[in-house]
């Protein structure tokens, strides 16, 4: 069957599960983008910019498994670069497709617009090479073996790809000898390393999990709630990865954020003489600057392509073959450990008085519905949500790892877009909003309605808990920023809010519970130097580090 290259390519990305494409036009690209609006089965989302493109395909993939975005050559491509580290830093995967000049154009060595002038075409590809997991050039001739490859590295790597698909190739025609497949999963014999573990649990007297972000990638939810229903080994979790493990469980005990951890939790953890590190890492943030009190080398580590338990080191493995593989262990843990308290519903006071950040957690907890999709960004916003106690069908969203301000809300397009019956609660502060605001506009043209909480409280206050308090570098212009929906053209569709006490708060989730079907956005005003307890912790432990 004849196809053109570009037809060929959206064919294989909507068999991998690619509804949604995000981007923005260029001269390079926009006869491709022909073959996706023409489509039944996908759908053009022009991104504000590419960096916001980046952040939606994102937030696609984590919900629906995969997504793909499109940019021009060079200034589009690059442009989208921050994004796209992000998404190989937390395991995310999305094929970014770059839409470059012609072929003859490139062995020309022609000086174009967006090249650096110099003729050469292969400076981008380069950059993205430390930043992907797979890349390729797409020709004529490759492009029914390098399209699958690349599209099978995102799925089992769960991390970024990049195709570089010159304009001419994308409209040439090939004649098709296989419509593209979704491989099979590979299995590995695994029952070695397992067998190592069960040994070791056999003669534990305190074992535990911790486990992260690698679960929610791979989506073992299933698998990993299963083995411990079998074993009953209880679980602590990470704040990268949130969510990783059913929260409503008897056998989930809380966050493990290393001394910061509520004290029971991290005596029980830091004194485990069989800790199972499942799909996680234990970066700085997530442990409060490395504060953890057991020493690194007893931990079996159980990741992707990384498995340690003693002086066996292996990188052979998937995550997947070895999480199916621990339920093969015979073993039940009979010690006690700490139970998760989950927040009792109005424990806070209701008054007129300025809103601080723990009374407006203590609240948001009462607010989240049982099945949520819940965005955090990476400020007092996340400090201050990871420790709420999610429903088993929550997601969670966060990025502390790659930790870029501003990533939640365009994210959130692309959570949203993932499925438009589950409600989107984005929680972001305003430094952060002030870097991709724009991408509001990309909401209200789509007739999204998540629900957005901006906190208002007058610069950077994760800066300020680690240096320069009071230094002007930590400010940011302030804003009206519940004009910003009518700026961008949401008038008469969007409902605003404005929040400055606990009174306001309450009315306020009142009205949107008596408005789902509306995006609602909320200014939350609170004091510039007010912040989750964690956070002022975390902020100590950063500035200790980089001291």
């Amino acid at each position: 069957m004849k196809k053109r290259v570009g037809e060929y390519l959206m064919d294989a990305l909507s068999t991998a599960g690619v509804k949604k494409v995000y981007g923005v036009p260029g001269d390079f690209n926009l006869t491709f983008l022909d073959d996706i609006v023409s489509r039944d089965d996908m759908e053009w989302v022009g991104n504000t910019n590419e960096l916001n493109a980046s952040y939606a395909a994102d937030g696609y993939a984590r919900l629906n498994g995969i997504s793909a975005m499109v940019t021009t050559f060079g200034v589009g491509e690059l442009s989208a670069v921050n994004g796209i580290a992000g998404s190989y830093a937390e395991r995310v995967p999305v094929v970014a497709i770059t839409g470059a000049p012609t072929t003859a154009v490139e062995e020309a060595g022609k000086y174009v617009h967006h090249s650096l002038g110099e003729g050469k075409f292969d400076n981008y590809r380069k950059m993205f090479k430390e930043i992907t997991t797979a890349q390729g050039y797409i020709t004529v001739d490759n492009a029914q073996t390098e399209i699958p490859r690349l599209i099978n590295a995102a799925i089992s790597e769960k991390r970024p790809v990049h195709l570089h698909l010159p304009i001419d190739v994308a409209q040439s025609e090939i004649d098709v000898k296989e419509a593209y497949k979704i491989p099979e999963p590979i299995h590995q014999d695994v029952s070695k390393y397992i067998e190592m573990i069960e040994q070791k649990l056999q003669t534990a007297k305190q074992p535990v999990i911790i486990t992260g972000h690698e679960i929610n990638s791979f989506k073992l939810h299933d698998e990993l709630e299963q083995f411990v229903e079998q074993t009953q080994i209880p679980v602590a979790q990470l704040s990268l990865g949130k969510g990783a493990f059913n929260e409503e469980s008897p056998f989930y005990m809380g966050i493990y954020d290393g001394s910061i951890a509520e004290e029971k939790i991290r005596d029980y953890v830091d004194n485990s003489d069989a800790i199972l590190n499942i799909g996680a890492k234990l970066t700085d943030s997530a442990t409060a600057g490395y504060s953890y009190g057991f020493d690194i080398d007893d931990v079996v580590m159980i990741n992707h392509h990384d498995f340690k338990l003693n002086d066996t080191v292996t990188s052979e493995f998937t995550l997947p073959n070895l999480v199916d593989g621990l339920l093969n262990i015979q073993y039940k843990n009979e010690t006690h450990f700490p139970e998760n308290i989950r927040a009792e519903k109005g424990d806070y006071t209701i008054d007129n008085e300025p809103l601080t950040q723990e009374t407006y957690f203590k609240m948001m907890q009462d607010f989240i519905g049982i099945d949520d999709i819940i965005l955090a960004e990476q400020g007092t916003s996340f400090f201050g949500a990871y420790d709420l106690n999610l429903y088993k069908d929550n997601t969670f969203i966060g990025q502390p790892l790659w930790g870029s301000i501003g990533y939640t809300l365009p994210a959130t397009i692309g959570t949203q877009m993932s499925d438009l019956y589950r409600r989107n609660i984005l929680l972001i502060g305003d430094g952060s909003l002030q870097l991709t605001a724009q991408d509001i506009s990309t909401m209200i043209r789509e007739d999204l309605k998540p629900v957005i909480f901006v906190i208002n409280n007058d610069g950077y206050t994760v800066e300020r808990k680690i240096h320069g308090e009071n230094q002007p570098y930590n400010d940011i212009h302030m804003w009206d920023y519940k004009l910003l929906p009518a700026v961008f053209g949401g008038k008469d569709k969007v409902a605003v809010h404005d929040v400055e006490t606990s009174e306001d708060l309450k009315n306020v989730f009142l009205q949107i519970d008596k408005e789902p079907n509306q995006m609602h956005f909320i200014e939350v005003k609170m004091g510039a130097l007010d912040a989750p307890e964690k956070l002022d912790a975390i902020g100590k432990a950063f500035s200790k580090q980089n001291s």
